[in-house]
């Protein structure tokens, strides 16, 4: 995988020395525009998810955000006439949709009905990092120590935060928020690996699909039982849930990671807890605690030494040697769905 991120990588810095070629310098531009429009799209999830648990309780928030983001995907999908997904990817696609498009929604939305969305932010702040250590044995990656330890101190920097937040013992918000985590990475983990097999948008545009029956048994289930009250406000969040952070921010994510490559874009990412905070501030009105944008910037720093740290070292699961960098060339930007699914929130 890594040999796929070099090979991107270095052909964008080649072009760019040279200065040969003004029209590839501005598709590159054009790339940084839309992976920050999906940094800036994920960046408003917990809100909007806040403003969506005014008008629905949060079991049928997630359904029905399902629902709509599936039909989205759906549409997408038919639009573009893409096949079928191979019986083998189904198993993948389930842990893709059980992690990513149910587990995160339902378990983060549980939380933000006694959490405050700032407080989330920093929590889940901790996901790549998160779904690095899980994809690591599944994909056979050794990153170096440094990586290791900067994932560790990232951790302990939430770990403190959530418990110095939560009075000296953590919530049941800040539980359901790690359980988050660890269904979200589970679900990116799974969503990589498909990602070198077929286009990242697709990977989530499937597994929406998929989900799709589940969701409207949901929704029918646990309408009639939670109390809907239509505000604006409520709407208005149910709808960017959907088509704005499921479907929208991530079709401009995998756009801009195919033009700029993977360790460009995911530089961007960092800057998304931070965005929450700011969006909690504005739109919410919350109170962001002075320890919440240092806990941040703590987690940001440990995430931007991983990053460094992890870059070329061989991933094993990948394809090797000639072979590996021959599939990177060709494929172009499809394994970009392996970093960039970690926005999907």
């Amino acid at each position: 995988m890594t040999a796929q991120d070099s090979a991107t990588e270095h052909t964008a810095i080649a072009v760019d020395r040279a200065g040969k070629a003004p029209q590839a310098s501005g598709r590159a531009g054009g790339g940084v525009l839309l992976a920050g429009l999906g940094v800036v799209a994920f960046s408003l999830t917990f809100p909007s998810t806040v403003w969506g648990l005014e008008s629905f309780g949060p079991w049928s928030l997630v359904a029905l955000r399902s629902v709509l983001a599936a039909l989205i995907a759906g549409c997408a999908l038919l639009v573009g006439r893409v096949p079928l997904p191979g019986r083998e990817h189904l198993a993948g696609l389930a842990v893709v949709a059980g992690g990513v498009v149910v587990g995160f929604p339902l378990l983060t939305s549980l939380a933000l009905r006694t959490s405050t969305s700032s407080h989330a932010a920093v929590v889940v702040g901790l996901l790549p990092l998160t779904t690095a250590l899980l994809s690591a044995p599944r994909t056979g990656a050794r990153p170096p120590r440094a990586f290791w330890i900067a994932a560790l101190a990232g951790a302990a920097v939430v770990i403190v935060f959530t418990v110095q937040q939560s009075g000296g013992a953590l919530s049941s918000a800040d539980l359901y928020l790690f359980g988050a985590l660890l269904v979200c990475a589970a679900g990116y983990t799974e969503g990589g690996r498909l990602a070198r097999l077929m286009p990242g948008w697709q990977v989530i545009g499937w597994a929406l699909v998929l989900a799709l029956p589940l969701a409207v048994a949901g929704a029918a289930v646990a309408l009639p039982f939670e109390p809907v009250h239509l505000t604006a406000h409520g709407v208005i969040g149910l709808v960017w849930v959907a088509a704005g952070s499921t479907f929208l921010g991530l079709y401009v994510w995998y756009r801009g990671m195919a033009e700029i490559g993977v360790p460009r874009a995911s530089q961007l990412q960092l800057a998304q807890p931070l965005l929450t905070l700011v969006w909690s501030f504005l739109a919410l009105g919350e109170e962001v605690s002075a320890a919440a944008p240092v806990a941040a910037v703590a987690v940001l720093l440990c995430i931007a030494v991983t990053q460094r740290a992890g870059r070329g070292r061989p991933d094993r699961g990948a394809s090797g040697g000639r072979e590996g960098t021959r599939d990177a060339i060709r494929d172009g930007g499809r394994h970009s769905g392996r970093d960039g699914g970690r926005a999907a929130s």
